[in-house]
């Protein structure tokens, strides 16, 4: 009777009678209701449509998955298969680059079957490709890694754009490879015939050696160009399975561009040499064909300069009109005396790589040097200098308030130059680009600030 008798002392202090316990259940219900039917009908995390198959079964779901609609399921499931494809192919393509220096290039090399510059000219620069493809394939990899160890088992993070990019540098070696294909199975044939030791050795290897998989030196010569054709069929396939809004999606599409571009250019550069084979041609477009012939000026560039190509770097280029005032006159830069002709111009700058790794040495280092390479327009197909290169450590570049459309670049006790873009704007950018390495550089910085006109060397009279 006292345990009845404090029960019903506590229900009545909580205030909650059967009436109203049964109406909060009846709402408990109704949420749950709704929130059960706003998950049948919640968007895709991926497009944001509402067409998500109901879930019944939580235990046999990830709901990560869940979150998406089949569409964008499947979509992922061909993005993720796609990047593996391409991270296993670079593998692949890596260990035949192996193949060929171990199981051929050495020991042709350790038994002098051959001399080294018959060696040269048969495997190119096959140490190059074989050092750029560690390194990729290392990034790449790492990439993967990380991804699966913080949960994404979709690979949605692996931006294969982004490093393609960074890694860019790799294709003027595939282009130098390319090109000395012809010549290098030439050398083989004749070889092959005229040394019988050397016959013997690529007979017995093909046969006897498992690591060959029965394929001839010949075969395996032919993976570079091979690989580099694959490039842009892998990225398209990675750029279909890619929302747009995913943000590797622009460097997936710029990637496939470059690499396009730099094929047509070696198809050009191959038939200017005579030789009757090309690369997969694709189709021609105006950004493709720009984009050659922005390659073939940074290659004459950078032999005119000299420099290592993974030192460099084109900051601008482009097309710019240029004048040069006539001697001793100063005179306005937008005056009507002055005659401006069409220039193609490059900035170029050699930067101290920051380390061996060709990811790291992509990040800003100190700057060495910097010039200023003007082309003439194409003359019977090629390209001319104007002159040599302009090294901004020995100029000094200023604007008229009075002409704000041109900048004046004044290389110190020669000559003298006036630049305009069609465009005001660029052409500012064209001038603080300018300005800022030749500050950065010329030994002048150091002294007070000055006029041009007081760093100019003049001869001095006494009273």
């Amino acid at each position: 009777a006292t345990r009845t008798k404090s029960a019903d002392v506590e229900r009545a202090d909580s205030g909650i009678g059967q009436m109203p316990a049964r109406k909060w259940r009846n709402r408990a219900s109704e949420t749950l209701s709704s929130l059960q039917a706003w998950e049948a009908h919640r968007p895709c995390t991926d497009c944001g449509e509402r067409d998500l198959p109901v879930e019944t079964d939580v235990q046999n779901c990830n709901q990560r998955r869940a979150d998406l609609c089949e569409k964008c399921h499947k979509r992922r499931t061909e993005r993720k298969e796609s990047v593996l494809e391409f991270v296993n192919t670079e593998a692949s393509y890596g260990e035949d680059l192996r193949i060929i220096k171990e199981e051929f290039y050495l020991p042709m090399q350790a038994a002098g079957l051959l001399s080294q510059e018959q060696l040269q000219g048969i495997f190119s620069n096959i140490q190059e490709l074989i050092d750029l493809n560690e390194n990729f394939l290392e990034i790449l990899q790492e990439e993967i890694d990380q991804a699966f160890d913080q949960g994404d088992s979709d690979l949605m993070t692996v931006c294969i754009g982004e490093i393609f990019l960074e890694f860019v540098n790799m294709l003027p070696a595939f282009q130098t490879y390319c090109l000395q294909q012809s010549s290098s199975v030439n050398m083989l044939n004749a070889l092959e015939k005229e040394k019988e030791l050397l016959r013997i050795f690529l007979n017995v290897s093909q046969n006897d050696n498992t690591a060959l998989r029965r394929m001839n030196l010949r075969s395996f010569l032919m993976a570079p160009l091979q690989r580099v054709t694959k490039y842009p069929l892998l990225l398209s396939r990675i750029i279909k399975a890619t929302t747009e809004y995913h943000p590797d999606h622009g460097s997936l599409r710029e990637a496939k561009s470059r690499i396009e571009s730099h094929l047509e250019h070696i198809n050009m550069k191959t038939k200017q040499e005579g030789n009757t084979w090309t690369l997969r041609s694709f189709r021609q477009d105006s950004k493709k064909k720009r984009e050659v012939i922005n390659i073939e000026m940074r290659e004459t560039a950078l032999k005119t300069v000299g420099w290592l190509r993974e030192e460099t770097r084109f900051v601008m280029e482009g097309s710019l009109q240029l004048a040069q005032p006539p001697d001793g006159q100063w005179v306005k830069k937008g005056s009507k005396t002055l005659k401006f002709q069409n220039m193609q111009v490059l900035l170029l700058v050699n930067m101290k790589r920051v380390s061996e790794s060709s990811l790291e040495s992509a990040e800003p280092g100190p700057v060495k040097d910097a010039v200023l390479v003007l082309i003439r327009d194409k003359n019977n197909g090629k390209f001319h200098l104007l002159r040599e290169p302009l090294r901004l450590s020995n100029c000094i570049v200023s604007t008229d308030p009075d002409c704000d459309d041109t900048f004046e670049l004044i290389e110190i006790r020669r000559e003298a130059f006036v630049f305009r873009d069609s465009d005001r704007a660029r052409t500012h950018h064209w001038f603080r680009q300018i300005r800022r390495y030749s500050r950065e550089l010329g030994s002048w910085k150091k002294r007070r600030n000055a006029l041009p006109n007081i760093m100019i060397s003049t001869p001095h009279t006494r009273p």
